[in-house]
């Protein structure tokens, strides 16, 4: 770590548009300041496609967005931000750039324009020798070749416009083909982020490159302007590691995290130059630890029984890889192929094609950095050899041997892809074909680990002390799949399994859907995103997830072939939330059972985020409740002025209690950091014990109840006492003395913040 890093205590992060641009972000720094936090976090800011609501499809390197305020906006960020003893963090884009509008992006036209003589043709991850050396672009409708037209000395297609060869007349003549949309499953030659085809990686292990790409993100701290990077998707690189050392050498040795995925049990590298990764590990340990195990036997029958059998949850992750493998990312598939082959061609390309293909299904992370991970590498082998008797051995024993040396073409390009392969099966397809407790279908999470124990919990938090205290926590974020408080609420399901199967079977009598299984997803959303005084646009964000959610299930519809027929049937079953009082009277019964218990996971999951190790997080609007789904739902505008207004006491919100404990622990985070250095666990006796989940942080202890409804159902907390350090404590949350009983301590809130009264 640099001597001079300077590392948050917390970060709140805003999503910067053209319309919440960087000077709006900069007037609302100061309602940040007083709600406690330390550091703010900005979405990617640097040139984006016109009109982008993201700043992913980032399309220039040299200067920030002028439509997120340009550099002027940056430069008055900076500054209220140093007014007020606030770092700035911001999240950057290596991986790739944004070609949808090739007019926008000055080097992607050039390589149109140019081909390999362009001086910007290495930027880019091209496999020139497979499209006959032309770049494919994917952008032809079927039957529509007829509308690639020459006009205006540029080849147009509809309203989209490419550059035209020097010398040139003719669409067949230039440096690119305009090929049917079909073809960039199989045929593409440009590597991509993901299966976007309007997302061409950039190749920033190459120096010159890294240097002309990161050319702004130099001057941000040579300049003194930000403190910290958020690197995004670091495992479509080439090397992860190589780059951020490179980028440590850029930024003087700044804070930097990665949006890195960790699956269960699996360690990030740490020779990296990182503090840790963007949190999703810690959110699924959270959500899990507040889930009552008891759940998920009867959940796992109910699962059964509407999708018609038992679902093996590896087997079925398995297929859903092995179908991207062969649909929409074979393309990757075949370039690896490619690759091998050059290297030896001892093997039939087919046979070679399907072993790569079910290595990419087998593989049990998101990717391997070798020579670490070998391991996953080796699990992978073993995997894919039993799926496939069929293939001829030879194609793996060649595969081993070149995939197993971390110098090799193939090795290097199959460790890019693997991640790829993971996100598109698993994140954006499993996750919406199975419905058992959708709170634990989230980025970075596996559902089928259920639930976790307090023991466990401790354990993990314990290691994450020690070995990763600078990383970030979080439990929202703009990739979620629901927000905080939606899984919160759809949490308590698993204490009332009996409950929800009764009220499920009647949404699905009065408002029948032609998949059961999807209906369950679908209800949890519902649940999880309704208030009985249910925002005027809810209806529109329940359609919008719905359609989402069924396309991308892929299953019965598609984005590409949709089918009207069964779609018709799901917005008919939303629909009717708002037009049968039968439908809503369900809906309301349900709500009253669980409104109460999930105000408490809420709570016990926020404070156990901001006080836990690590540094927090708090995605923009999350200090009142976050009730979104999937983006885009999750990046709609934040009422910044009612927050305020909140904050301030002059106006009242049904979410005050989430905002006195969010702004109460973080402002304890930050200004009195030297109770927070340490962790262990804090134990409960009694008959409620069980109930319970407390820690301290150094001096302070955090206090949550866990299983709300069981606790209910037993009694309450009786005479269960936690077992306090020597002294006095009283909890900043009410300013009440306690002596650890937990009857007394939790009779406001249903979670405490202790410290002692000499401290």
């Amino acid at each position: 770590m640099s001597a001079r890093m300077r590392t948050p205590v917390s970060t709140y992060r805003l999503q910067i548009t053209p319309e919440f641009d960087l000077f709006e972000a900069a007037r609302r720094l100061p309602y940040l300041h007083d709600l406690g936090v330390d550091w703010v976090y900005l979405s990617p800011i640097l040139a984006s496609e016109p009109g982008s609501q993201h700043g992913y499809d980032v399309v220039a390197f040299d200067h920030v967005d002028p439509e997120r305020g340009g550099a002027e906006g940056l430069a008055a960020l900076s500054a209220e931000a140093r007014r007020l003893g606030m770092g700035v963090l911001v999240d950057i884009v290596p991986n790739h750039v944004g070609v949808a509008t090739p007019s926008e992006d000055p080097w992607w036209w050039d390589v149109l324009k140019l081909g390999r003589e362009s001086e910007h043709a290495t930027a880019f991850d091209v496999d020139w020798a497979a499209g006959d050396g032309k770049i494919l672009i994917p952008v032809v409708g079927d039957g529509d070749e007829a509308a690639i037209r020459v006009e205006g000395g540029e080849i147009r297609y509809h309203d989209q416009r490419f550059p035209m060869a020097p010398g040139t007349t003719t669409h067949e003549e230039q440096h690119y083909r305009l090929v049917n949309w079909h073809e960039a499953d199989d045929n593409l030659n440009y590597r991509r982020f993901f299966a976007v085809n309007t997302l061409a990686a950039v190749r920033v292990e190459d120096p010159e490159v890294f240097a002309e790409t990161h050319v702004e993100v130099r001057r941000w701290f040579d300049e003194g302007l930000v403190d910290g990077l958020r690197v995004d998707h670091p495992d479509g690189l080439r090397d992860p590691k190589r780059y951020l050392d490179d980028l440590a050498a850029l930024t003087g040795g700044a804070y930097v995290l990665v949006e890195k995925i960790l699956e269960p049990g699996e360690s990030l590298p740490t020779d990296w130059a990182t503090q840790g990764t963007t949190g999703y590990d810690v959110l699924g340990l959270v959500d899990r630890v507040l889930t009552d195990p008891a759940g998920q036997e009867p959940l796992d029958a109910l699962e059964a029984k509407l999708r018609g059998g038992e679902i093996h949850w590896p087997s079925f992750v398995y297929a859903r890889k092995l179908e991207v493998a062969n649909g929409i990312l074979h393309s990757e598939v075949r370039r690896i192929v490619r690759e091998v082959r050059h290297l030896d061609d001892s093997v039939p390309e087919a046979a070679l094609d399907e072993a790569v293909a079910n290595l990419l299904a087998a593989f049990p992370v998101y990717r391997s950095y070798l020579p670490e991970g070998r391991v996953h590498l080796d699990q992978a082998f073993e995997t894919a050899r039993t799926h496939t008797q069929h293939v001829d051995p030879r194609a793996f024993d060649v595969l081993e041997r070149l995939l197993s040396d971390p110098w090799t073409q193939p090795a290097r390009r199959f460790q890019q892809t693997s991640g790829m392969v993971m996100a598109k099966g698993v994140e954006d397809c499993a996750f919406y074909r199975w419905s058992r407790l959708t709170s634990l279908n989230e980025v970075g999470g596996d559902p089928s680990v259920f639930s976790v124990d307090v023991d466990d919990f401790h354990h993990a938090m314990t290691l994450r002390q020690r070995d990763w205290p600078h990383a970030m926590t979080t439990l929202s974020t703009h990739d979620t799949k629901r927000g905080e408080d939606v899984r919160a609420r759809i949490t308590t399901l698993a204490e009332i399994p009996a409950e929800w199967e009764a009220a499920l079977g009647r949404l699905l009598e009065l408002a029948p859907v032609p998949d059961p299984g999807f209906g369950s997803l679908l209800w949890q959303a519902v649940l999880g995103a309704w208030t009985p005084e249910h925002l005027p646009d809810l209806p529109q964000r329940l359609h919008g997830y719905a359609e989402k959610a069924m396309r991308e299930a892929g299953d019965r519809t598609t984005w590409t072939e949709p089918d009207e027929e069964y779609e018709a049937a799901v917005h008919a079953a939303v629909d009717a939330l708002f037009a049968s009082e039968d439908v809503r009277q369900v809906l309301t019964d349900l709500t009253a059972r669980i409104d109460e218990p999930g105000r408490s996971n809420s709570l016990a999951a926020k404070l156990v985020a901001i006080t836990a190790p690590g540094v927090p997080d708090v995605y923009q609007g999350s200090e009142l409740w976050e009730t979104s789904l999937v983006d885009p739902d999750n990046r709609r505008p934040v009422d910044f002025d009612h927050r305020a207004a909140v904050l301030a006491g002059e106006e009242g919100d049904d979410a005050v209690d989430k905002l006195h404990v969010t702004t109460t622990a973080l402002r304890l985070r930050r200004d009195r950091p030297e109770l927070f250095t340490a962790y262990a666990p804090v134990v409960a006796s009694g008959p409620a014990a069980g109930h319970v989940l407390a820690f301290d942080r150094g001096g302070a202890i955090t206090v949550v109840t866990r299983l709300p409804i069981g606790l209910a159902a037993a009694g309450g907390w009786g005479d269960t006492a936690l077992e306090l350090p020597p002294g006095r404590w009283h909890d900043v949350l009410t300013g009440a003395t306690t002596d650890g009983r937990l009857a007394d301590l939790l009779a406001t809130h249903p979670v405490a913040l202790l410290v002692r009264e000499d401290a």
